[in-house]
């Protein structure tokens, strides 16, 4: 037995019609643009899949104020398009990200050459930052949280997206790159990834505030009173990541669950993803990125955090870091 819809299509006159593309709402409109290039990141539409590539390879993909932006942008046009059913973020380059370009936010004091001119005059100017950044004056938390929370919604979009959105690790996703792969729905990385917020030795908690929320409380605590990193392959075990894979596999095996994923209609995608979020949500997990948001401000203001910028501006971050890993034998590991 069959009925027709509104369109004159017959259901159930096709083997897995289901498998096949719902191509009647949009008939004789215009396809979206398969590929976009942004100031951190590209994007490419793949068949089904759409892929969201950092780009700053040079950098370690390192965050600079454009990489929230060019994100959320990059995941809207992924969730409006039809012919996508799930997003896959990755890095060029010898990691997926390396966390802020401290080269910005803490040896030049927040000036970026390359920043936006429509920042200028606002909470986001560099300028106005790095003078609420200045140790011995005072400082307006609600000026730094402004800022900081801004990247969070960037980061966010890969969690609120409609559509599944996978992250695929490999060489390292420290620091702030960990504020974005924890906000995906699933992450694949290869065993020798290394993962984790070494700044919550000084001068940063995580903002996103996720580590909870995906490894449970003893086990974030344990990587956060520390600032020690994870393997890929412990990811894995502790239930970080969904799956983990020598570094030579990791293509094949992510493009195996994206490949899978796929196959799945977008309505089904959708239901699935807003239904377990609703649960995630219902834990707190937007108000446990305020929270963070805030302490991340105040240890960016502590005397060891103004210790931490002013060793980073006179003798650069690189051996600002090391005097901080050094003691814990994890410099450069």
């Amino acid at each position: 037995m069959s009925s027709d819809d509104t369109t004159g299509h017959v259901f159930g006159t096709r083997a897995a019609g289901w498998r096949e593309p719902n191509n009647d709402l949009y008939e004789g409109q215009p396809e979206p643009a398969d590929t976009a290039t942004y100031p951190t990141l590209t994007y490419e539409r793949d068949e089904r899949i759409a892929r969201i590539t950092f780009n700053r390879p040079e950098r370690g993909n390192a965050i600079t104020p454009d990489t929230p932006l060019d994100l959320a942008h990059a995941v809207e046009r992924a969730d409006l398009d039809p012919r996508v059913h799930v997003m896959v973020v990755s890095g060029r380059g010898k990691g997926f990200c390396g966390g802020y370009d401290l080269g910005v936010f803490a040896e030049s004091g927040f000036h970026d050459e390359s920043g936006r001119p429509d920042t200028a005059g606002t909470v986001l100017d560099p300028v106005v930052q790095a003078r609420n950044h200045t140790p011995g004056t005072v400082w307006d938390p609600m000026v730094d949280y402004a800022m900081m929370s801004r990247f969070n919604r960037g980061f966010s979009s890969l969690l609120h997206a409609n559509k599944p959105v996978v992250a695929k690790l490999h060489g390292f996703c420290v620091a702030g790159g960990t504020d974005i792969a924890l906000y995906a729905d699933q992450i694949v990385c290869a065993d020798d990834t290394k993962i984790g917020y070494p700044p919550t030795r000084v001068w940063g908690i995580p903002a996103a505030g996720m580590w909870a929320h995906r490894l449970g409380d003893q086990r974030a605590k344990r990587l956060l009173l520390t600032g020690d990193c994870l393997t890929g392959k412990q990811a894995e075990e502790w239930g970080l990541a969904v799956e983990s894979c020598p570094a030579d596999e990791l293509d094949d095996r992510t493009d195996q669950l994206l490949q899978r994923i796929a196959m799945m209609p977008i309505n089904q995608l959708i239901m699935a993803k807003l239904a377990l979020n609703s649960a995630l949500i219902a834990q707190g997990a937007a108000n446990s990125t305020m929270v963070s948001t805030v302490f991340d401000g105040i240890s960016r203001h502590t005397r060891e955090g103004y210790e931490f910028q002013m060793r980073s501006m006179t003798e650069g971050f690189r051996q600002a870091v090391r005097e901080r890993d050094e003691r814990f034998g994890d410099w450069k590991r």
